[in-house]
């Protein structure tokens, strides 16, 4: 008896068996406690930021002294997947993208340490402080609220208040992190200079920042001892309102009346400048507004948006409900009853819905497979199978949180994936048990068990570890997709492990005591006699056997057997022929992921470099008074001059740096999907539809932002546009932008060369400075402070939450009108004033482009996606791609990786094309090496080369289904799809193993070749037949996901027909084989 069959026969009866059951399913429902819950699975892509001030250099002065510098430092660090770098005029932006997996404090480190170490310019460069930010999947936020209201006499600043204090208290929830507010137009004591009444006092502009710079200072307090007493002195005081700064004194001047003498006049800040706490000129806008689905409110309001995010291995349910718990625990407390919060992300909730919606399709799926054994074997056969799959399940949910993976949706799809091939192994021991009882009525179930258990022990363990092989490598795929779908190869294979150890142990431990109302023990001879008439008659109603027992007799044993052979090869070539025209043709298309049904989406709007805020936002609420008048609209979200809180896709893509004043983003929440019968991806082209008149007309750019299905790109058409020189890289980039905008369903396209803008260069004539009496970094920093935003000191207001701050500039006529403004008098070396015009000229000229680079090397990016009965951006891809070589056959075309030679006028492909290159190519080497581990299992299992090729040969079989059945259910092939193919190759391969191992027993038993292979399809046909359908039934429930279909679809139309081919084909080629040598 093999290791199987004595395993069963220890478990029978051993006291541990239930014990070990009872252990199962108390780490089950711990694992289903404890594992942290979420939407997506936690990938750790981690982004750091490094930004290097450069005041005064050109974009390509800051290209060559300090980006490529900084690029070099960054690329020499282990673990680096790209560099990226932005050279723009007076600072560089260097993006360190580290390889997937290595986590944000470990990025962190790294970069700081690399920066401390190797980034250092002489001081004489006039290089600024290196800041650095590392940015990781934590920092998505899982829960946003916009604070608004619909009182006219509520301001910005009161929401931003409001959301502030919010944000303090929301800083005690456990599992919080990275809490943000977005819009908040704070207050400010605005000091506005009138450069005349400057001049009539004859004050320097420099006395009165000085006056304020100064003031407020506090010396640290020092303790005394007076009257034995220990007193604390404090000395100074700080500026607490805006009368103390009206009060402060600028200029003490000296005063006479007819030449007599009056003293000191004192010149205070009140009398040349207004004075006023108000709010900060904006510098973004935020705006919340409700579509036709809303029910809290109608229009558009101001807003402000508070964004929480959750720590690392936190429960993403857990932390959001206590987050928006808090927040209604704060209404009528710190939410005053006249502004409103709506909820405009909430992670949490679509965590849970998916998770509750996937527990209940495994439910169904588990429930389903045991009506199909209780169909074919009984109700006791069917609850063995039930509680040994409940029991897999469990403590496959165990190994899962083990293994580091959350309960999210591809873990959760991994377990329904996998309850078709969980089940085989109890189906296969159970169904042989089930026969057994019939055919050897004379032995008790403590005979029979374990020899029914070791007659099909060994090919199951080896059908085990081939789906095991089948399906492992598939982990080891590289790049973002590799993490991503890591879930299902991992829990799939642990999985059918544990399975495998449970039919072998508590399998026949039920067994033994449920099957006994089938087959009792005579009381006087020891013998046993079926007792179930409903299983005789199953039993005896093996319709399936004798179906294939007779069908392949007609290959077999009849007398034109070898013409029935030959007429089954030339019908299965043509069909394997004929499937393959089928993606060749176009029928069936190829994408990496098929597109998501999200209730959320964004749009990311872009006007030309140079335009006001003010102009963005405006732009915004026309694009956005259009979508509030559809019907799916619940409530959109206005962004103008900073970004919406971000999402993966967003932290990919960079977006958390779209804070100019000429981008803005609309996101958007529509009915869920439910309530619609289109799909998220439908509504956005009509969305497109509707935005793209009104964008023309503003001179806009716009892209309709999906959350993708899976991992995020910068677009899903992106070409690297390399060359010698900015020029020769800006024409080829136009050339391309131009195809791309000929090429039919090819839309938000972009470039990022930049609009042309005017900059006012203020030049300082330092002979003339110096001939005054004028300092010119003096001059300098009063200009730069007059003309800035930037506080020049604060309010030390106790029970503020933030400190005011007090910000110093010139009249806004002036600021409008430079050459008025020069007018502006400050004190030369003598204590004189002198106008400005005296030494300060304006001049216009061009901005810099800015110089993006990849990898220490120029590149422009040119950006697109596909709208259309396509959707697939491969297709457009190529269309663009050979319209533009047509027109400029000099530029190279480069699809995999970036050009060798620096000085070549190149595309290199990237977005979506390159994940599906990556991903596919290295599912193909999985597949390959799943079919080479499959290949030496049976040899080592059968001692034989040629026999494994036919065990494998069904694999190719299953294109006749995957190919067709994509077709039929109009269903692109995606990476699910291959998933799919790759784990079919390993459930066949069982299928085989179980038909070769039979005939194989039956040949050593000196059965006839032909009445042994013709016994294994009507023996193993039920088996075969009965964990195809349980396959196909667990694809079934994930059929009407989006992104799973394609694996469905694989899964249900592959094993439908290579199942039924299996029963045919291998027969017959086991015949071919041994024909000569057993019929001499």
């Amino acid at each position: 008896m093999g290791i199987s069959g004595r395993i069963a026969k220890l478990s029978l009866n051993n006291p541990i068996t239930p014990l070990f059951a009872i252990m199962i399913v108390i780490l089950g429902l711990i694992a289903i406690l404890i594992t942290p819950k979420e939407e997506d699975p936690q990938i750790n892509v981690t982004m750091v930021d490094v930004f290097i001030s450069a005041p005064g250099l050109s974009s390509g002065e800051v290209e060559q002294q300090i980006s490529i510098k900084a690029e070099n430092a960054m690329s020499q660090m282990a673990g680096v997947e790209d560099v990226y770098s932005v050279s723009m005029q007076g600072r560089s932006v260097v993006t360190v993208q580290f390889t997937v997996g290595i986590k944000r404090q470990e990025a962190l480190v790294k970069t700081w340490n690399q920066v401390m170490t190797e980034l250092y310019w002489p001081q004489q460069y006039g290089v600024g402080q290196t800041a650095v930010r590392a940015r990781g999947i934590n920092d998505v936020p899982i829960v946003s609220l916009t604070f608004w209201s619909d009182d006219a006499s509520v301001s910005q600043t009161q929401i931003g208040q409001v959301a502030t204090s919010v944000s303090q208290v929301l800083q005690r929830v456990e599992g919080s992190r990275n809490i943000e507010v977005t819009g908040y137009a704070q207050n400010a004591v605005n000091v506005t200079i009138d450069p005349v009444k400057a001049a009539a006092f004859g004050v320097d502009v420099r006395a009165v920042l000085s006056a304020l710079q100064q003031f407020g200072g506090h010396s640290p307090e020092l303790p005394i001892q007076t009257d034995n007493k220990d007193v604390v002195v404090a000395i100074g005081q700080f500026l607490t309102n805006e009368q103390d700064v009206k009060d402060l004194v600028v200029f003490a001047k000296p005063s006479s009346e007819q030449g007599v003498s009056q003293g000191t006049k004192l010149v205070y800040l009140r009398d040349i400048a207004d004075i006023s706490l108000s709010s900060i000129k904006p510098t973004s806008y935020v705006q919340m507004g409700f579509g036709q689905a809303s029910v809290e409110s109608t229009g558009l309001h101001s807003g402000v948006t508070l964004s929480v995010a959750k720590q690392e291995g936190r429960n993403a349910i857990d932390v959001a409900n206590a987050v928006l718990d808090t927040a209604e625990a704060l209404k009528g407390k710190v939410i005053p009853d006249n502004i409103q919060y709506s909820v405009t992300r909430n992670s949490g909730l679509t965590a849970q819905q998916k998770a509750n919606k996937l527990i209940q399709k495994l439910l169904f799926a588990t429930m389903a497979v045991v009506i199909l054994v209780l169909f074919f074997l009984g109700k006791r056969a069917a609850i063995i199978v039930g509680l040994a799959v409940g029991l897999t399940l469990l403590i496959t949910l165990f190994s899962s949180w083990a293994w580091g993976f959350t309960l999210n949706r591809i873990s959760l799809f991994a377990l329904i994936f996998s309850i078709g091939i969980l089940v085989d192994d109890a189906i296969v021991v159970v169904e042989n048990i089930h026969r057994r009882q019939h055919s050897h009525p004379e032995e008790s179930l403590v005979e029979l068990i374990p020899k029914a258990v070791d007659e099909v022990g060994g090919s199951t363990i080896l059908a085990t570890f081939t789906v095991i092989a089948a399906l492992l490598p598939m982990a080891f795929v590289s790049g973002l997709m590799g993490p991503y779908m890591s879930p299902i190869p991992i829990n799939a294979s642990t999985g059918m492990l544990l399975s495998l150890v449970i039919a072998f142990t508590i399998t026949p431990w039920l067994a033994v005591r449920l099957l006994k109302g089938e087959h009792k023990d005579d009381n006087t001879d020891g013998k046993a006699v079926v007792d179930d008439k409903n299983t005789q008659h199953k039993e005896s109603a093996d319709v399936i056997g004798r179906i294939a027992g007779n069908f392949l007799s007609k290959f077999i044993t009849a007398k034109d057997s070898l013409t029935n052979q030959w007429k089954l090869f030339v019908g299965i070539v043509t069909l394997m022929i004929a499937v393959m025209v089928l993606p060749v043709t176009g029928l069936v298309l190829l994408k990496m992921l098929p597109f998501d049904n999200k209730a959320t989406m964004e749009i990311a709007v872009d006007m030309p470099e140079g335009t006001t805020v003010e102009t963005t936002l405006a732009v915004l609420q026309e694009m956005s008074s259009e979508l509030a008048k559809q019907d799916y609209v619940v409530n959109y979200q206005l962004y103008a001059g900073t970004n919406a809180p971000i999402t993966f896709n967003g932290l990919v893509r960079q977006y958390y740096m779209r804070a100019m004043s000429h981008q803005g983003e609309i996101t958007l929440t529509i009915v869920g999907n439910k309530d619609r019968d289109e799909g998220s991806h439908d509504l956005a082209k009509q969305m497109r539809s509707l935005l793209l008149p009104i964008a023309n007309k503003l001179n806009a750019n716009f892209k309709m932002v999906e959350e993708p299905s899976g991992p995020p790109t910068l677009a899903p058409i992106v070409a690297e546009i390399y060359g010698p020189d900015q020029a020769s890289r800006e024409q080829t980039a136009s050339a391309l932008l131009n195809a791309f905008n000929t090429t039919n369903e090819i839309v938000d396209t972009d470039t990022t060369i930049a609009a042309q803008q005017v900059k006012w260069q203020v030049v300082i004539n330092q002979q003339r400075a110096q001939q005054l009496g004028i300092v010119k970094a003096q001059a300098q920093s009063m200009l730069y402070q007059l003309l800035s935003v930037e506080p020049i000191g604060y309010l030390h207001d106790r029970l503020g939450n933030t400190p005011t701050p007090i910000i110093v500039s010139g009249d806004v006529t002036y600021k409008a009108n430079m050459q008025a403004w020069l007018n502006t008098k400050m004190a030369n070396d003598q204590g004189l004033l002198v106008p400005l015009s005296e030494f300060v000229e304006i001049v216009q000229v061009t901005q810099d482009q800015p110089i993006y680079h990849k990898n220490l090397r120029p590149v422009i990016y040119v950006m697109a996606d596909m709208a259309g009965d396509t959707d697939s951006p491969l297709y457009g891809m190529f269309e663009a791609g050979g319209s533009f070589s047509e027109q400029n056959p000099e530029v190279e075309i480069f699809y995999t990786q970036a050009p060798d030679q620096p000085y070549t006028n190149a595309i290199k492909w990237d977005g979506e094309w390159q994940i599906t290159y990556e991903t596919f190519r290295d599912m193909g080497i999985a597949y390959g090496v799943g079919l080479l581990l499959i290949y030496l299992l049976i040899v080592g299992q059968f001692k034989n080369y040629r026999l494994p090729l036919i065990i494998m040969a069904p694999i190719p079989l299953t294109m006749i289904g995957i190919f067709p059945g994509h077709w039929i259910m109009d269903a692109k092939f995606t990476a699910p799809s291959m998933i799919g193919m790759i784990a079919l190759a390993g459930i066949i391969v069982r299928n085989s193993i179980l038909l070769v191992d039979f005939i194989e027993q039956q040949l050593a038993q000196g059965v006839d070749l032909k009445e042994a292979v013709v016994a294994s399809a009507k023996m193993r046909a039920r088996p075969i037949i009965l964990t195809a359908l349980a396959a196909m039934i667990g694809a079934l429930f994930i059929l009407s996901d989006p992104i799973f279909k394609g694996l469905a679809v694989s899964l249900i139309f592959g094993m439908a027909v290579s199942s039924v081919l299996t029963l045919i084909v291998i027969p017959i080629a086991y015949y071919r084989s041994k024909k000569d040598k057993s019929e001499p």
